[in-house]
């Protein structure tokens, strides 16, 4: 029921006077055979000399009658484009509102909830509509299935009940191919799903080089069609099930059907009826074999409509990923969430344990160190010691399963997600290359409010990337990708890995007053002299803010005030790049096999072995 009050909801807000004017133009077209076989009974009744209206009227009414009936079925269509474009809008935009409600990185990373995701996305796209036609597809035929059983019924009452009970066995028929049908949807949507991937990397420019190198072309469409041959295998079962169990109810309907016009005829051959009847007999066999088949189906449409639309519903609704934790009150009350301070002492994590999913290893294990505010950290430590886990957990993107993060002492899951991201920027190691304008990749960094054109270029000064941007064809204005073509037909311009790299830095730098930046390997795509410019920048950044810095060069963190080594997710050792070197552990021995290398290329160079 849940899902019906929804669904009825955005009906009547996306097209409420539509659909009210489309059901009412059903119910004309459901009762429309049925007047027309009245007035032809009249007719042929008027011209046997048999009791009837005069022929004259009867002739106007069933040329009144065939009009309407003509013009119903154009404007109808058109209802029907304009309430499906209102719907799909509408549930297209519900969806993605949902997800965007998810705060959290856990439903995407959630392969059962990203197969939801997949079903609720086809539902946006044709459930609505497909519900709304059930029903007043229902409405139409049930007006002309009463009426041709009324019809019935003045021949024959015992006819006419044995014609209506024709239709329980299509009616529970139809019911179980609509739980068939929906359960092969929900059992092939992550075969969609990869069939979808697969044929993206097969377009994807990015992906290309290694496709066309490896040769891997053929391999991965052979996947792709193995995956979509695994799907059309669950569909042709259930169509199968279907095309049995309609030829099954064909020969029902046929032996009823000829039945009932026999014992009609006879009743009409014995003067037990007139020969009008004849007329009526015929028209309510053909529409009741129809009606009562229609209606069968638009009941079981209207069933399996529901039940997809269920997945919709659990999206649009779902619960907050990320609660917020009560700040206050009445026992099992929830009051309004603590508003974000601006940074004063610092972050610390206190004994903090996180694994993505029950029954995966624990990634931070009892992790306790803390960020001062207005100093510099950093973060090292081998592939998989937690560090990019670090990050989600000061983002807010996942939550701990044990222990807390505080800000200032305050709890982040007491803080309101929005307002605490508005406070950090951040570079990330895998950031995003947005299919967009130069300037509109940069302004992405802060939608809060408007980024005119010199705010835009301050910050791209500040990540050495204005110069470049400028010198594209359209200067900021162009598009960075040849996946799309501008205002004048032309192709993007892409950009190398580092002047991505810049652009993202950039992206964030637009964040100025912010009170946490985080850099996530800021310079890994730089050649050696833009990195070094890349780090005189982000050292004059950072001097008197609050900043976290995670790279696996180890040069680049040596100036931050503490570095803190984490291994196995938990804290091996912290201070100072002089302390560490002295102190001779694991990030003495990280450093000097780095530097090792330089300096045998060094050696090597001036001839020493």
């Amino acid at each position: 029921m849940a899902s019906v009050r929804l669904l009825a909801a955005l009906v009547a807000r996306s097209a409420g006077p539509l659909v009210a004017v489309r059901f009412a133009l059903a119910a004309a077209t459901g009762l429309g055979p049925v007047t027309a076989a009245w007035t032809t009974k009249l007719l042929l009744d008027g011209l046997a000399g048999q009791p009837a209206p005069p022929v004259r009227t009867t002739v106007v009414l069933v040329a009144v009658t065939g009009a309407v009936l003509g013009f119903v079925p154009p404007i109808g269509q058109y209802l029907d484009a304009e309430i499906a474009r209102r719907l799909r809008r509408r549930m297209h935009d519900g969806l993605f509102a949902g997800l965007n409600r998810m705060q959290g990185l856990k439903a995407l990373e959630d392969p059962a909830m990203r197969d939801q995701v997949h079903i609720a996305s086809q539902a946006a796209l044709s459930v609505p509509y497909q519900a709304l036609s059930a029903v007043q597809g229902l409405v139409q035929n049930a007006l002309l299935v009463g009426g041709f059983l009324a019809a019935l019924l003045t021949i024959g009452p015992l006819l006419a009940a044995v014609v209506a009970a024709s239709a329980v066995p299509n009616l529970l028929t139809q019911l179980a191919v609509a739980r068939r049908r929906t359960a092969m949807i929900a059992r092939t949507a992550p075969r969609w799903r990869r069939q979808v991937f697969y044929g993206t990397l097969l377009t994807d420019p990015r992906a290309a080089k290694e496709i066309r190198l490896f040769g891997t072309g053929e391999f991965l469409r052979a996947r792709m069609d193995g995956e979509m041959a695994a799907a059309h295998h669950e569909e042709r079962a259930v169509d199968r099930y279907t095309m049995r169990g309609a030829a099954g109810l064909s020969l029902i309907t046929a032996l009823v059907s000829g039945v009932a016009l026999a014992t009609g005829v006879h009743r009409i051959a014995s003067g037990s009826a007139g020969l009008g009847s004849l007329a009526v007999l015929t028209a309510a066999l053909v529409g009741l074999q129809g009606g009562l088949t229609a209606v069968t189906t638009q009941i079981a449409s209207w069933h399996e409509a529901i039940r997809l639309f269920d997945s919709y519903r659990q999206v649009v609704t779902a619960p907050a990923d990320l609660p917020v934790k009560p700040s206050g009150g009445s026992a099992g009350r929830t009051t309004a969430a603590a508003p974000v301070p601006r940074l004063r002492r610092g972050i610390e994590l206190h004994d903090v344990w996180f694994r993505y999913d029950r029954g995966h290893p624990w990634v931070l294990r009892g992790l306790s160190m803390a960020i001062p505010a207005g100093a510099s950290t950093a973060l090292v430590g081998l592939n998989g010691a937690g560090k990019s886990t670090v990050v989600k957990l000061l983002c807010r993107l996942y939550d701990p399963v044990r222990g807390a993060v505080t800000w200032d002492g305050v709890d982040l899951r007491e803080l309101p997600v929005a307002e605490l991201r508005r406070r950090i920027a951040a570079v990330f190691q895998d950031h995003m290359a947005y299919e967009l304008s130069a300037a509109d990749n940069i302004a992405l960094g802060d939608v809060s409010r408007p980024a005119g054109r010199d705010r835009i270029r301050a910050a791209a000064s500040y990540a050495g990337v204005d110069a470049t941007l400028a010198a594209l064809p359209a200067g900021y204005d162009t598009l960075l990708t040849r996946a799309f073509a501008d205002g004048d037909g032309g192709a993007g311009v892409p950009l190398s890995g580092g002047q991505w790299q810049r652009v993202a830095l950039a992206r964030a730098a637009l964040r100025a007053d912010a009170d946490l930046l985080i850099m996530d390997e800021p310079s890994s795509g730089l050649d050696p002299e833009a990195e070094h410019e890349a780090q005189l920048q982000l050292r004059r950044h950072r001097a008197g803010a609050t900043s976290l810095l995670i790279s696996h060069r180890l040069n680049t963190v040596r100036d931050t005030d503490q570095i803190v080594v984490l291994s196995d997710g938990r804290v091996a050792e912290q201070g100072t790049h002089a302390a560490l070197m002295d102190a001779g552990g694991q990030y003495a021995g990280l450093f000097r096999l780095q530097s090792a290398g330089y300096l045998a290329g060094e050696l090597v160079g001036k001839g020493k072995p």
